[in-house]
């Protein structure tokens, strides 16, 4: 997908403005992940205490969850790209709807298994579809004077503050039953599936409809979209380290994981306030290849400050959430912004879905391995060590960069 080269110059406010359907979709985030993590913070515990499941069980419950959401990301980008996202993401919806509905009864295992497959192949659909219009929206927008980069920090942010409210609204419903927190999130994506039939566009102009076979080809082929998959999944391995490495270290320097919820937190609230100046900040003066190869640096840093200060109690794990979540802020939105630049014409979906599905399956390997050094009685340090290459040797993997800037200066959104 080729793009006007971008302009250095300062655009004016009028034209900077996100259209209705960028406010809609970046909306439509935020109110996903209200519903969703309203749910699932609260499933472990659901499955252990309240359906009597084994703990290895549960284990596998959540990773068929998992599969079934962003191993399948490359086929609800395709089906968008077949067939818009309208009918994707309303379809989508209705099967979330129906996922929760059916976890909020379900008391045997297959009927937990059943449900939590459809939980996850709704986020299939609807999500990739969802990516891949902003992102096609973003080029739209930077081609008016905007910045590509800034629309994409935007969702992020409405990503991470729905993380950040659906657990409280879901805590809240606890208060009943798990029953009840079920039916709330369904009734989130009742109000998000009204909307969208409402809001959403029969036909958004730009968007091409292509066949679902012949992608496929080209697109492995193609060895810098490839290049960046890796390096976005090394990424992603950095970041799953959250809910890896991290509660291991703090149970070792503090003897409980009771710390863990004021460091998740601290991540939350640190995108939410600060991923909008940085990406100013870095869209001023970098481009989207320096950006990923800074942040992956950042990352680096922070299993590095783990892996060196072993004596400091819980200030490393602290710093390393830090320079991680700002990692994360230069990593994740710049990744999304590029893949327009390199996907073939008309398939932005089948693309943005790859990227996910690619690098889900670096994670699901490498958090394997990742959890063998954890368990292997080596020094605390090592596994913090070999972290940090990880990172590290991305950088040499990211593609080489064709578009002149990765965003002109933002103006307010």
């Amino acid at each position: 997908m080729t793009t006007a080269p971008t302009s250095t110059s300062a655009p004016a406010p009028a034209r900077a403005r996100l259209s209705p359907l960028l406010r809609l979709l970046i909306l439509t985030q935020l109110a996903f992940n209200v519903g969703f993590f309203a749910v699932l913070p609260f499933l472990a515990e659901h499955l252990g205490q309240a359906v009597g499941m084994a703990g290895w069980l549960v284990g596998f419950v959540l990773g068929l969850r998992t599969f079934s959401q962003q191993g399948l990301f490359v086929v609800g980008g395709a089906l968008a790209d077949r067939y818009g996202i309208r009918p994707v993401v309303l379809a989508g919806c209705a099967l979330r709807i129906a996922g929760f509905a059916w976890l909020g009864f379900a008391e045997r295992t297959w009927a937990v298994i059943g449900a939590v497959l459809l939980i996850g192949f709704a986020a299939a659909l609807f999500s990739p579809a969802v990516e891949s219009e902003v992102a096609r929206q973003a080029v739209v927008h930077e081609q008016e004077g905007g910045s590509r980069t800034r629309v994409l920090s935007l969702f992020t942010v409405a990503g991470q503050a729905g993380a950040f409210v659906g657990p409280l609204l879901g805590a809240l419903l606890l208060s009943f039953d798990y029953r009840t927190v079920c039916l709330g999130g369904a009734g989130i994506f009742v109000l998000v599936l009204a909307g969208h039939a409402w809001l959403l566009p029969q036909h958004i102009p730009g968007r091409q409809r292509v066949r679902v076979r012949g992608g496929i080809g080209p697109m492995l082929r193609n060895r810098r979209f490839l290049a960046l998959c890796c390096a976005y999944g090394a990424y992603l391995l950095a970041y799953n380290q959250l809910y890896l490495a991290l509660p291991a270290e703090v149970e070792r320097v503090a003897g409980s994981q009771a710390p863990l919820a004021w460091l998740f937190a601290l991540s939350s609230l640190l995108v939410v306030t600060a991923q909008l100046p940085v990406t100013r900040w870095v869209g001023e003066r970098l481009t989207l290849r320096r950006s990923m190869a800074v942040g992956l640096l950042v990352i680096a840093a922070g299993f590095a400050v783990v892996a060196a200060v072993r004596t400091a109690g819980l200030l490393p794990v602290a710093g390393f959430v830090v320079l991680l979540t700002f990692g994360q802020m230069l990593v994740a939105p710049v990744a999304r912004a590029w893949v327009p630049d390199l996907a073939e014409e008309g398939r932005l979906g089948l693309y943005t879905g790859a990227l996910s599905s690619v690098s889900g399956l670096i994670v699901l390997a490498g958090s394997s391995v990742t959890g063998m050094l954890l368990d292997s009685g080596l020094p605390a340090a090592v596994p913090w060590l070999v972290l940090a290459a990880v990172p590290l040797a991305a950088v040499a993997l990211l593609p080489r960069q064709t578009a002149t800037r990765s965003s002109v200066a933002p103006a307010a959104a």
